[in-house]
């Protein structure tokens, strides 16, 4: 009787078929397709960031510098990588922020149940993905507006954790909380309405569309949801870097309408409308570009098999 061997499995053929069970799992696809796209368009866009935060904090103080007179002053004072400061809480807040997202949006889409919801199914997952994304990442959001305001001077992220909690307590690392959520989910609830709507009109058939298409899509969805999100991005700037001046969200609202009135609630409008457009409208080109690079892969591996 002839005994029939058995394969042994080697450590390289455990480990890719781990890989391949983690990159077949539709939430770590979307996960790490949100993750690639979120450290791209983080990095490339943070100067607008600083820049918008700059506008909204010298409106604050009681000076008028336009947004090219901000830039030539931070490059002035700080260098051109001075533009780029506050970048790691940035990357912090946004790769795994941006990330979970995505996930979410994932898991949302899937219990609707559909493939190609309607706009208020698109509002609702927006939303929802947005809120649980906005508590998560909130103290890391609130450092990168400090970094970026120029007033604090932490010597790490750490330091910076540490030193709010010790000076202003815990309740500090989740200032802003409302506006935060009063801009960001409506965004991300109209955003996706848009895009979503858009993407059907633009695509043949299902197919999947061009990166330009995706690229346009995104930028004219992203031009409205930011321009209707603006002031509460103001309410939200002011809290995080003024918490005990402002204090409640009603005083903030009555403050920046009496100091600066209606144009108060606009300031910094132009950098905050061309970084959130762009960073929005790239970050889903690249995950609908990542989300086709795992599907063909996956594709091509199982036909080899």
């Amino acid at each position: 009787m002839i005994e029939k061997s058995v394969a042994i499995p080697t450590d390289q053929t455990i480990f890719r078929q781990r890989m391949d069970d983690l990159v077949s799992s539709p939430l770590i696809k979307s996960f790490m397709a949100g993750a690639v796209s979120g450290t791209c368009s983080t990095i490339l866009f943070q100067p607008l960031d600083l820049i918008k935060t700059r506008l909204q904090k010298s409106a604050n103080l009681g000076t008028k510098l336009g947004m090219f007179a901000e830039i030539a002053n931070v490059v002035r004072q700080e260098r051109v990588l001075g533009l780029w400061t506050g970048l790691m809480p940035s990357l912090l807040r946004c790769v795994p922020g941006i990330g979970l997202y995505f996930t979410s949006l994932h898991w949302l889409k899937s219990s609707f149940g559909s493939e190609f919801p309607h706009p208020l199914e698109s509002v609702i997952m927006g939303a929802s993905a947005r809120t649980i994304v906005g508590i998560t990442v909130l103290p890391f959001t609130v450092l990168k507006t400090r970094y970026e305001s120029g007033e604090f001077h932490y010597k790490s992220l750490s330091d910076g954790i540490r030193s709010t909690y010790a000076k202003e307590g815990f309740r500090a690392l989740y200032s802003g909380l409302a506006p935060t959520l009063l801009r960001d989910v409506p965004f991300s609830g109209i955003y996706l309405m848009f895009y979503t709507h858009m993407k059907n009109l633009t695509s043949e058939n299902g197919t999947t569309s061009a990166p330009y298409v995706n690229f346009t899509n995104g930028v004219l969805s992203g031009l409205l949801a930011s321009f209707v999100t603006q002031p509460a991005d103001v309410i939200k700037t002011n809290m995080q870097l003024y918490p005990t001046k402002y204090g409640r969200l009603k005083n903030v609202i009555i403050l920046i309408y009496t100091e600066r009135g209606l144009a108060g609630f606009w300031r910094g409008m132009v950098p905050r409308l061309m970084r959130r457009t762009l960073m929005s409208a790239m970050s889903w080109t690249m995950y609908e570009e990542v989300s086709n690079l795992f599907y063909n892969y996956m594709i091509s591996y199982q036909t080899k098999v």
